[in-house]
């Protein structure tokens, strides 16, 4: 049975998996801390070698959840345009790196949990209590993330990983394989964000065009202009409200 196991069964369990446990943990109770012991012995049995392989395949499935984590959520255009916001303003390192990631992270969750708390309900929990199998589980959890992922999608963007498949026309989306839908919504992901990202940079340009344009009039050539209008920008930003703007937009960008 593990023979059979082929890369896109790998990567449907690891898909299905990683949201099966983050639907768990979404509903999940608090659990005490389990000791480990580890051992190395000789396999008497066929069944040992198995559970061995498992185990491994199990490793290598956690070792891929943060690239799961950046290909089949939100993640991807929450990163992308805050880091397009930074540049904007012109602030090289504040907010850092890791607060980007985290408020990339935490956002993705908050937009995530329905999908997340569908799969509990419908495949997780199902599946823990014995009522279906595990192939029944991973169909089942599947399906949530494959419909996100396909209203996220350009259909341009589908027709064409569709197209360099080479595979037949499909005739509805259920026929479309898991691995050509990520990196279609992948790239329609990005060109979202870039598309946020150009619009986050024109009231920035502006100011910048304004304070370059008042220096040159006064003859002070040789001030950089970046000095005088990072503070008007941040200004700006701040009465505005761009934090709750710019986070408002993104996730009803995704309703």
């Amino acid at each position: 049975m593990i023979a059979k196991i082929t890369g896109k069964r790998v990567l449907a369990l690891g898909l299905a998996g990683f949201f099966i446990l983050a639907g768990a943990v979404a509903n999940a109770e608090p659990l005490a801390i389990p000791s480990l012991s580890i051992g190395v012995g000789t396999a008497t049995k066929p069944n040992d070698v198995a559970v061995t392989v498992q185990i491994f395949l199990l490793m290598t499935i956690l070792s891929l959840a943060p690239g799961l984590l950046i290909m089949t959520t939100s993640f991807t255009r929450i990163s992308v345009v805050l880091s397009f916001l930074r540049t904007a303003i012109g602030t090289q390192s504040a907010p850092s790196n890791q607060v980007i990631l985290s408020l990339s992270m935490f956002l993705t969750f908050f937009i995530m949990t329905p999908v997340w708390q569908q799969i509990n309900k419908e495949a997780y929990q199902p599946w823990k209590a014995q009522q279906i199998s595990q192939e029944q589980a991973v169909d089942r959890a599947v399906k949530p993330i494959r419909k996100f992922m396909l209203s996220q999608t350009r259909e341009k963007d589908l027709a064409l990983f569709v197209s360099l498949s080479k595979l037949p026309r499909p005739k509805n989306a259920e026929e479309i394989p898991t691995l050509t839908i990520i990196p279609a919504f992948m790239i329609s992901e990005l060109r979202t964000a870039f598309q946020i990202g150009f619009l986050i940079y024109i009231p920035f340009i502006v100011v910048d065009m304004v304070v370059a344009s008042v220096l040159m009039s006064m003859g002070m050539m040789m001030l950089p202009p970046v000095m005088i209008s990072l503070p008007f920008k941040i200004l700006l930003f701040t009465l505005v409200d761009g934090w709750g703007l710019v986070i408002g937009s993104l996730v009803s960008s995704f309703g």
